[in-house]
């Protein structure tokens, strides 16, 4: 069976340009969280930027929730089955209502 989803070869420059690309989205996400457990940045100026952020608006929500003050793992995982938001939700996923849901449970 031929495997249909095989990308093109890709040179090292163009290899190297993705790996970089990668580790700023992956900074760029992290940076978020961190902002987000201190208190320095709020889910809604977090919705706010996925607007403008293709890398805040690919960030799963799962793990901005379960970064928040007070929030771990099992309240994040509760808080998102209540909701009725997979776990593997991007920002960009979210509903008007989800939205409004989330920032309503953090206020």
């Amino acid at each position: 069976m031929a495997d249909t989803h095989k990308l093109p070869p890709m040179s090292n420059e163009q290899r190297a340009l993705a790996l970089e690309k990668a580790a700023a989205a992956r900074r760029r996400r992290a940076e978020i969280k961190a902002l987000l457990k201190t208190g320095s940045l709020t889910l809604a100026e977090v919705f706010d930027q996925a607007e403008d952020d293709d890398i805040v608006a690919g960030t799963k929500v799962y793990p901005l929730i379960a970064s928040m003050p007070r929030m771990g793992k099992i309240k994040a995982t509760r808080l998102m089955e209540q909701l009725g938001i997979p776990d593997n939700r991007k920002i960009r996923g979210l509903g008007p209502r989800q939205r409004e849901n989330l920032l309503d449970a953090f206020a």
